[in-house]
């Protein structure tokens, strides 16, 4: 029987993972199927809630779409309570016809059973 990584560790995974835009490997492995995802507003061709796997990942093939370059990226270490943790990314990106510009976000992440069950993101 395999043990269920605790939340720290998926936590610490995570944030080693977006370091490195590693979002669709992020997603397999530490995902639930049923996982949801909340952006802070409908728009933008995104929907406020997302369910389920395979819909976060189309939608972060849409978002990668629209991505032109990044700057850069900055994730910090996750901060971990229960089955809980929270993270602040910030991005200096340049969107297809947007331009350039500077993101940051918290992002905080549920856990159940040694997977993400959802995520959060407030702007």
């Amino acid at each position: 029987m395999s043990r269920n990584r605790s939340t720290r560790e998926i936590a610490e995974r995570l944030v080693a993972l977006c370091r490195k835009m590693k979002w669709d490997e992020a997603q397999k492995e530490l995902y639930a199927r049923d996982a949801v995802s909340i952006e802070p507003r409908e728009g933008g061709g995104f929907a406020k809630e997302t369910k389920g796997l395979d819909a976060i990942e189309a939608k972060g093939r849409q978002w990668a779409a629209m991505v032109e370059k990044v700057h850069s990226i900055k994730v910090s270490d996750p901060v971990v309570a229960d089955n809980v943790f929270a993270c602040v990314m910030e991005m200096d990106i340049s969107m297809k016809g947007q331009g350039r510009m500077k993101m940051s976000e918290l992002c905080v992440y549920e856990m159940k059973d040694g997977k993400i069950v959802s995520e959060h993101f407030h702007m």
